[in-house]
């Protein structure tokens, strides 16, 4: 055997290792640097430090940590939410209040508000009705849950971007509304709606639900569920509605009051547009055929029925309160339909009736509805402000509210006639103007007054309107025209100021811009606009507190439940014109009444400024007049109790016409005695253009002798471009004088040359076009149209008005 050591075994699970180089790094060789695995480490760079805008962003460690703790807090608080909201009770719309209207003193006008509801199933519901209401508010309401939160960001998007407040409810959430909440517009309610929604969404079907919410919407007209809305319209119970029917009350969800054709006429564009979105829907939704949709015409609504606890003039006032405190954003709609509310107005007791029993005693009473058939058209209108305060003191609107619907104070479809010459000559005065011969216009300044002589200055066509019976007055003064109402002069004075500035004038004293036919033309001074009793009395006012103007008011307080206060918009006032032009105006005015056609306003008893004026074809008759404390217009009205259209006033009273110096003013005069009975009589303190204290001598012209005061025929130059129906110029009974032939006297008048300029025409009627279209006749002003259909059905049995404007509400006029 060999003495060498033998070659070891490995052991199992052994390798062998290959030699190391010195320095390799491991603990106790050369070169080791240490710690076991820093050589690993040293290998890995290190991370940089964060800097600049880095540090701002948050790790994806940090944001998944917030969005996790973001959804546990959602959750944790949608569970908190739901369990902590319960479905309460109902609301107390069950045990609603009336609101109640009071004089200024307190004592009680009316009531309003009883609940007008009766709620019906399901089943008693046409399923055409039921649709309708489904593709007007929620299409999808079967297949979608109780909220729809999409829409409701979406809603909240154009709210808070200025698109208009909009609803991303769904049924049932503004069932929840309806039912168990107030409509208190709060992050709170909307909370409570989210959650009760839900909830009650799990608890009751889809029927139940949408049969709650067809009972206690509102509809308009005071109508709470479907089934008072379906009478309220249309006479018919809910389960006998069309699918035409069903659409429009469908539609009336989204405005109740605007989308009511019968009361807003010219809101009519509008809820049709509506009504065909609606129909459209069902269509798209399979619940109408396409041909029933075509074969379907937009219903027309039954006027609106009233109970006897509107009659007289407490329904009208009523309406006329409700419209200026939604209008204001004073009362919103629907809360104020729920009730609660007392409402002071700023009607005085005393002067309210004092205003009916002037109308009484010398209107209606002398009216024989048996004997003469005109005296079935006649219609009575009034109001009375206070020119320092702007408020409204009294009104006249019909003879009865459950009899005559249209509110006669605010309606805006009969021309206002002479009585819009005054704000000619106070815009005259304001602006400073001057005839074409280039003399300041004041009370002295002499015009042509010959009939039919074409106005000068004017480049919108040949213009040549004709006085009261074709009279002609020579050469006389702004007074005298005044007194008289000689159309010749005013038409060219409007040229001479500028009919634009004439225009802005009268916006500016109280006339609302949008008043219809208030337009820029030498027509302007013939009171072709279409001004209710209320505007021009705003306007009069405004004259007589020396150009101050501010506007009017209904409402002396507002509170609700008896305890909270409504807060009233502030009433602002300031100098719309000049107090000489107000003022100057109030002298030539003084003077109407003293020695013109408005003699009769003199049984006031005190010192008083007035116009008389006449529509086209002596469709209305009207007074404005003022003392230095009561501003009050009044205007009498023909119209067809059946078919609504104007009608002329020939022969009614048994006269041969009614003028605004005949029962407007007579009414005028009695009123305004009585209301300011027991009050100091004050005269007018006026500050008046320089030279308007010197009254010149009247003109010598034998054709202007003054009569008594009677506009129509009798010696005193009435009226627009009216005249005579059949330009026969007819006198009233009693009139000594007659009517002087056209172009008698005008050659003799040895005063200066017209200021208008031009030569007087002494041919017949012009036939050339007016400056408002149309060929103009002379006396019935038809460059601006006749007279046609006023405002829908209205008074008598059964008869709905279209005609109705309420304040700040144009109302197409009844012209052609």
């Amino acid at each position: 055997m060999s003495d060498e050591p033998q070659p070891q075994q490995p052991h199992p699970g052994w390798a062998k290792r290959e030699p190391q180089a010195a320095g390799d790094g491991r603990t106790g060789q050369p070169g080791a640097p240490g710690t076991p695995g820093t050589a690993e480490k040293a290998k890995k760079p290190k991370r940089p430090k964060r800097t600049g805008w880095r540090r701002l962003i948050p790790t994806w460690r940090i944001a998944l940590s917030t969005v996790v703790v973001g959804l546990l807090l959602i959750v944790g608080g949608f569970f908190l939410g739901y369990h902590l909201v319960q479905i309460p009770a109902a609301n107390a719309l069950a045990t609603k209040q009336s609101n109640v209207y009071l004089y200024a003193d307190g004592s009680v006008l009316a009531r309003d508000g009883e609940v007008n509801r009766e709620s019906v199933s399901l089943a008693r519901i046409s399923k055409d009705a039921q649709h309708a209401v489904l593709a007007a508010e929620d299409r999808d309401f079967y297949t979608e849950s109780a909220i729809d939160p999409m829409a409701m960001v979406r809603a909240g998007w154009n709210t808070a971007t200025g698109k208009g407040k909009q609803s991303g409810s769904t049924i049932t959430q503004q069932y929840v509304k309806n039912y168990y909440l107030a409509q208190e517009q709060t992050v709170t309610r909307k909370v409570k709606e989210f959650f009760i929604s839900i909830k009650l969404d799990r608890e009751k079907s889809k029927n139940e639900i949408l049969e709650g919410y067809l009972n206690t919407s509102f509809f308009g007209r005071g109508a709470y569920g479907i089934q008072a809305a379906a009478q309220a319209y249309f006479g018919v119970d809910a389960k006998d509605l069309t699918a035409a029917q069903g659409a429009y009350l469908a539609s009336l969800l989204n405005a109740p009051s605007q989308y009511d054709v019968v009361a807003h006429p010219e809101n009519r564009p509008a809820a049709e547009a509506r009504w065909n979105y609606v129909m459209n829907g069902m269509v798209d939704k399979g619940w109408l055929s396409a041909s029933d949709r075509a074969a379907a015409k937009f219903p027309k609504p039954k006027q609106s029925t009233v109970s006897t606890g509107m009659s007289g003039q407490r329904g009208y006032v009523v309406n006329i309160v409700k419209k200026y405190l939604i209008e204001n954003g004073i009362v919103d709609e629907e809360e104020l339909g729920r009730g609660g509310y007392r409402i002071t107005t700023t009607l005085q007791k005393d002067k309210q009736d004092a205003f009916v029993k002037a109308v009484d005693d010398k209107l209606m009473s002398q009216l024989d509805k048996k004997e003469r058939k005109v005296d079935s058209y006649v219609r009575a209108g009034g109001a009375s402000v206070d020119p320092k305060t702007g408020k409204v003191v009294a009104m006249y609107n019909g003879i009865d509210y459950v009899k005559q619907y249209t509110p006669n104070a605010v309606r805006r479809d009969f021309q206002v006639g002479s009585t819009f010459k005054p704000f000619v000559f106070t815009s005259a005065v304001e602006n400073h103007s001057e005839t074409q011969s280039g003399q300041t216009i004041d009370p002295n300044t002499r015009y042509d007054g010959t009939s039919e002589r074409p106005v000068q200055g004017w480049t919108g066509g040949r213009y040549a309107p004709e006085n009261e019976d074709h009279r002609d007055y020579g050469h006389v003064t702004v007074r005298e025209a005044t007194d008289k109402s000689i159309n010749a002069v005013y038409a060219q004075m409007a040229v001479d100021v500028g009919s634009d500035k004439v225009k802005q004038t009268a916006i500016d004293l109280g006339l609302s811009k949008n008043t219809p036919e208030l337009t820029p033309s030498p027509s302007i001074a013939l009171g072709v606009a279409t001004a209710s009793p209320l505007d021009m009395a705003e306007a009069y006012a405004t004259l007589a507190n020396h150009g101050r103007h501010g506007t009017y008011t209904f409402v002396e307080k507002v509170t609700k439940d008896g305890k909270q206060e409504v807060e009233l918009p502030e009433r602002r006032e300031h100098q719309a014109v000049s107090r000489e032009a107000a003022d100057t105006t109030t002298s030539v005015l003084r003077s109407v009444v003293q020695n013109g056609t408005a003699t009769a306003a003199q049984a006031a008893g005190r010192p008083a400024a007035g116009k008389t004026g006449t529509a086209e074809e002596d469709t209305a008759a009207w007074f404005a007049g003022y003392t230095p404390d009561l501003a009050t217009v009044v205007a009498v009205m023909g119209q067809d109790p059946k078919t609504a259209a104007h009608k002329p006033l020939y022969g009614a009273m048994g006269l041969a016409r009614i003028n605004g110096g005949g029962a407007p003013a007579e009414i005028w005069g009695q009123y305004t005695r009585n209301a300011l009975e027991g009050e100091p009589v004050s005269d007018f303190d006026l500050q008046l253009q320089d030279g308007a204290d010197v009254t010149a001598p009247p003109s010598g012209d034998a054709s202007d002798e003054p009569g008594d005061g009677d506009e129509s025929g009798s010696g005193e130059a009435d009226e627009d471009a009216t005249g005579d129906e059949d330009g026969s110029g007819s006198a009233t009974p009693g009139d000594s004088g007659g009517s002087t032939p056209p172009g008698d006297g005008g050659g003799t008048e040895s005063d200066p040359p017209s200021t208008g300029g031009g030569t007087p025409s002494t041919g017949g009627p012009s036939t050339e076009p007016g400056p408002t279209g149309g060929g103009d006749s002379g006396g019935d002003d038809s460059s601006n149209g006749g007279t046609g259909p006023g405002g829908g059905d209205t008074d008598g049995a059964g008869g709905g008005d279209t005609g109705t404007g309420f304040p700040g509400i144009p109302v197409t006029p009844g012209r052609q």
